[in-house]
């Protein structure tokens, strides 16, 4: 059966998949279930200054990098090109490193959400004006300890700050986005404010917990994310899931009817939604909502690539290799769907398809940890190919 946990930033899709007229917004209080998790309150939860907050050393850094800068605009692209520097600043990109701005700063490893909320403080101690952008993606999944992670993407938006003496000429602000893709240009986005980041900031460290089966902690953080935002649809999702886990059926289907009356088109609600009928013996209903949520997601590429990760992970190779083979016809710019291939490919002892696939995953991959990644296993295959000689 398919999992699908929601980490990162909500989707919005165009279309729903049925009325919800039937589904009544709850309060929040009524979807919490501080009985069964007692010990949530034994869990540090991070605040909002503490999320936020820089040391003397980030400080310090921002002042070297802006101060002897006039032109708001260069202090900017100064600022951002020093945090995007490896040379400087040495950062990478690791997606399950939920952080604080003065971890992400010291640990130079953080996701987007992590990323921009450090920039966002670096920003503004240089004294600009920072907006934080939700961008609405397709849905795009990962996998990662058995579920399948709904990643969503956020970036920011800096503008000088206003003065009566200067005449600005950038109105629109200037645009900072740590997974620079074209296409993501053409993606509608939408200002979110500090308590939206902070329910995302939660919702993350709370699936974090939820997938290493810290339950009592994953409830601490899900709860708190619902008490900053509780018009944040991934939380309800993400709470749902754990109730199930815990047999509290009726609060998990709750907690989803939550999520679909704030967002009717939230397709990961749906498909929750349709698990826990499953699960609780009410096939009829979940058939008629995975048909319709499959229907909507056809024409998604990653949906086929998750579903080969899935298949794989069972062992149905030849079912696997026909979805990543859907995924390529849909997008052939993911790198991830190569190395699926050459994973599939490899299996069935094709060595010459899996290198190719292989190259193409390393030659289509952004980061220099994926880079590397590919570049190994080319190896490793290369050293057995050369064996068998």
């Amino acid at each position: 059966m398919k999992q699908f946990l929601i980490i990162g930033i909500t989707l919005f899709i165009i279309v729903g998949c049925s009325s919800t007229q039937s589904i009544q917004r709850v309060e929040t209080a009524t979807l919490l279930n501080d009985d069964t998790f007692p010990e949530y309150q034994n869990f540090h939860i991070e605040t909002e200054e503490e999320v936020f907050r820089l040391d003397e050393e980030a400080i310090q850094f921002v002042r070297s990098t802006v101060n002897r800068i006039d032109d708001p605009v260069d202090r900017m692209e100064s600022l951002v090109r020093n945090i995007f520097d490896r040379s400087k600043f040495n950062l990478l990109y690791m997606g399950s490193a939920n952080t604080t701005a003065m971890e992400t700063f010291k640990n130079r490893a953080a996701n987007c959400l992590s990323m921009s909320i450090m920039t966002y403080s670096l920003a503004k101690e240089a004294g600009f004006t920072v907006r934080f952008q939700d961008v609405l993606i397709p849905e795009y999944w990962t996998r990662r300890d058995g579920y399948s992670l709904l990643n969503g993407h956020v970036n920011l938006q800096l503008i000088p700050r206003s003065s009566s003496s200067v005449i600005h000429l950038l109105t629109n602000g200037y645009e900072v986005d740590f997974d620079p893709q074209e296409s993501r240009k053409h993606f509608q986005k939408r200002y979110v404010g500090k308590n939206t980041v902070m329910a995302m900031f939660y919702n993350n460290k709370g699936a974090d917990a939820l997938l290493h089966e810290s339950y009592s902690k994953a409830y601490a953080y899900f709860r708190q994310a619902a008490m900053v935002d509780p018009e944040f649809t991934s939380t309800w999702v993400n709470m749902g899931i754990l109730y199930r886990i815990h047999g509290l059926y009726d609060s998990a289907e709750l907690s989803y009817k939550q999520a679909l009356f704030l967002d009717e088109a939230n397709l990961t609600a749906w498909e929750n939604m349709a698990y826990l009928y499953e699960f609780t013996g009410r096939h009829e209903e979940a058939r008629a909502i995975e048909s319709r949520v499959d229907r909507r997601r056809d024409d998604n590429p990653f949906y086929h690539f998750i579903m080969g990760e899935q298949e794989f992970e069972q062992g149905n190779i030849e079912l696997a290799l026909k979805h990543y083979r859907d995924a390529l016809r849909l997008d052939k710019s993911k790198h991830e769907i190569y190395f699926g291939l050459a994973k599939a490919y490899s299996h069935m002892g094709d060595v010459n398809r899996s290198q190719r696939y292989l190259k193409k995953a390393r030659d289509k991959a952004r980061s220099g940890q994926d880079q590397d990644k590919y570049q190994g296993k080319l190896d490793l295959l290369s050293r057995r190919d050369d064996k068998s000689v």
